[in-house]
C-alpha cells in the first residue's frame, strides 16, 4: 500500500510550512497542504473570542475549548474522508496535546497509510524565527518546541536548525513508497 498521508509534526515557527511547500515539488505525484492554519483561517471569528473556541494567550500559549474539538474532529474525518478517496494529504499540524493528539488522528485515519514525521528544532532557533515573522505571539514558539512531541511516536525525524527545508523535505520524500 502506498503513503495516503504525511504527517508534519511540529512547534510553531519549527519550519513546517517550508518542509510542505518543497514536498509538494520534489514528490511526483500531487500532495495538498492541509493543517491546523487552515482550520483556525476557516473558523468563524466568534470562535477565535468565545470560551469554547481557540484562543492564543498574549504569552503564547494556545488554549482549546469544547466547541473547537467538535469542529476539529468534524475537520479531521473529512481529511481521513478525502486521503480514501484517492487524495494525498500532507497535514501540518502542532499537537497541543502530544500523544493524546496523535492518538485522535490514528483514530481517524484507521487503516490509511500514514507516515509520522516529527518536525524538530531548537526552541531558541525556533524563538528568532517567530521574532523576525512577526506575524506570530512571541512565547508560543518556545512553549512549543519540545512540549508538541512528548510521548510522540514518529516514523521519521527531521530537525530543521541543522538542515533547510528542501534537505528535510528530500529525506522524508526517501521514505514515502
Amino acid at each position: 500500500m502506498l503513503t495516503q498521508v504525511i504527517v508534519l509534526n511540529g512547534g510553531s515557527s519549527s519550519g513546517k510550512s517550508g518542509i510542505v511547500r518543497c514536498l509538494q515539488a520534489v514528490l511526483p505525484e500531487p500532495w495538498l497542504a492541509l493543517g491546523t492554519d487552515a482550520l483556525v483561517a476557516a473558523m468563524p471569528a466568534s470562535m477565535r473570542a468565545a470560551s469554547g473556541g481557540i484562543a492564543f494567550a498574549p504569552d503564547g500559549e494556545v488554549v482549546v475549548g469544547s466547541e473547537f474539538r467538535a469542529v476539529e474532529a468534524a475537520w479531521a474525518e473529512g481529511v481521513a474522508a478525502m486521503a480514501r478517496a484517492g487524495a494525498r494529504i500532507i497535514l501540518d499540524e502542532v499537537f497541543l496535546a502530544g500523544a493524546d493528539s496523535q492518538r485522535r488522528w490514528q483514530k481517524v485515519l484507521g487503516e490509511l497509510r500514514v507516515l509520522w514525521v516529527g518536525v524538530r528544532c531548537d526552541g531558541a532557533v525556533a524563538a528568532g524565527r517567530e521574532v523576525a515573522r512577526g506575524d506570530r505571539i512571541v512565547g508560543m514558539a518556545a512553549s512549543q518546541a519540545e512540549a508538541v512531541h512528548r510521548g510522540m511516536v514518529y516514523d521519521l525525524e527531521v530537525d530543521t536548525a541543522r538542515a533547510e527545508s528542501m534537505e528535510c523535505a528530500r529525506i522524508i520524500a526517501a521514505q514515502v513508497t
